[in-house]
């Protein structure tokens, strides 16, 4: 496996998806607008981050260009759309991928934290669990995510992935990519959303009148 220097957008837009595929898998791989909406998500994502259309296409062309994502374009349909092949290129999935694909979405995190934030992602029987794919995660070389040193009054050792290089994501991070959880926040990424499902509601009914 290379060594990788991933941007916070490409590990946004990868994380998402990771949890699309197991969480709506009737509409994975994913069209743009899909992704842009799930990558601006006010859920489930630290930071809360607010990509335009060719924030997350700048993105996938890094994606693509280490052969993360493919592009697929399925038959009948004018929209491309996209899915992620870490399976195949990094040789994870399961346990380990859940584990990272938290990490990725939510920051760092206690073994607790990502088994009960794991959720459809996968069903973790236990903490013992999740220590063995994260030891897994950082056993590769490079390693993909790395324990970090436990800070006075935590109960447990937070994980970090390692997708970003030295520095971390964070280390070129702008604050004003972040947006503040309120009604604005609130109504951009309810709008993304809407724009989405009337992207997908207009390819249903545009495959409907091909059948007909």
């Amino acid at each position: 496996m290379e060594e990788r220097t991933l941007t916070l957008h490409e590990v946004r837009v990868l994380g998402v998806l990771i949890e699309k595929q197991a969480l709506t898998p009737d509409t994975y791989p994913m069209t743009l607008n899909a992704l842009v909406a799930g990558c601006n998500q006010l859920t489930n994502r630290e930071p809360v981050l607010q990509l335009s259309e060719t924030d997350v296409i700048t993105a996938l062309d890094g994606l693509m260009a280490q052969k993360l994502v493919g592009e697929r374009q399925p038959g009948g349909s004018r929209v491309a759309k996209y899915e992620h092949r870490l399976p195949y290129v990094w040789n994870i999935d399961g346990a380990r991928l859940a584990a990272l694909a938290v990490l990725m979405l939510r920051g760092p995190q206690t073994a607790a934290e990502i088994r009960a934030k794991a959720g459809r992602l996968y069903g973790f029987s236990g903490i013992e669990e999740v220590e063995t794919a994260l030891t897994a995660l950082a056993d590769k070389y490079p390693p993909l995510v790395e324990r970090m040193a436990r800070q006075p009054g935590e109960r447990g050792a937070r994980w970090t992935h390692l997708l970003c290089g030295p520095g971390g994501c964070f280390a070129e991070y702008q604050p004003q990519e972040a947006i503040e959880v309120g009604l604005p926040g609130r109504v951009a990424a309810l709008e993304a959303e809407v724009a989405a499902l009337k992207t997908r509601l207009a390819a249903l009914e545009a495959f409907l009148e091909q059948e007909g």
